[in-house]
């Protein structure tokens, strides 16, 4: 991720309210996780599996803070099973960030099948998306998640991509 993209996601996380952060570092959003654990005003839990992770965000929202779990798309298929039980069954709202891996810039031949099911597996769980692919949007499409979220007590993804990750 672009620094300057990187400072508007936090931005974004922070005038949102978001407070607590996990996880699964990824080498696309790596400086953004670097900028969130450095901030004393976000908690930042990584984890080692992303189900893990949206349990934590789930146990820190029903302990009074507003949460997001960053992690790669291909993490949204671990996440799945843990989203359904207790998200869509409880009502949970947490915002997902994922890097949008295999979208068109993409260079890596082993990121094409992520992209292939991150958007039909989100239809399916029933969770709101946006593809951010503009640096310039990215600060208030993850305000507008998280507002979403909240109304819905239901996750709200935002998939990054584009030039928030690459110079063109």
């Amino acid at each position: 991720m672009l620094n300057d993209a990187a400072q508007a996601a936090l931005a974004g996380l922070k005038e949102a309210g978001i407070d607590f952060v996990s996880g699964l570092p990824d080498g696309w959003l790596r400086n953004l996780h670097e900028l969130i654990d450095a901030d004393p005003d976000i908690r930042y839990v990584p984890v080692c599996n992303e189900g893990v992770g949206f349990s934590v965000c789930a146990g820190a929202w029903l302990g009074g803070r507003k949460t997001a779990l960053i992690m790669e798309n291909s993490g949204l298929r671990v996440a799945a099973e843990y989203i359904a039980r207790i998200s869509i069954g409880c009502g949970v709202p947490v915002v997902l960030l994922l890097s949008y891996r295999g979208d068109l810039g993409d260079t890596e031949h082993w990121s094409i099948p992520h992209a292939i099911v991150v958007e039909p597996l989100l239809k399916t769980l029933r969770v709101p998306y946006q593809i951010v692919r503009h640096r310039a949007d990215l600060r208030a499409v993850i305000k507008r998640a998280q507002r979403l979220a909240e109304a819905q007590l239901n996750p709200v993804a935002v998939l990054i991509s584009g030039d928030c990750i690459w110079e063109d």
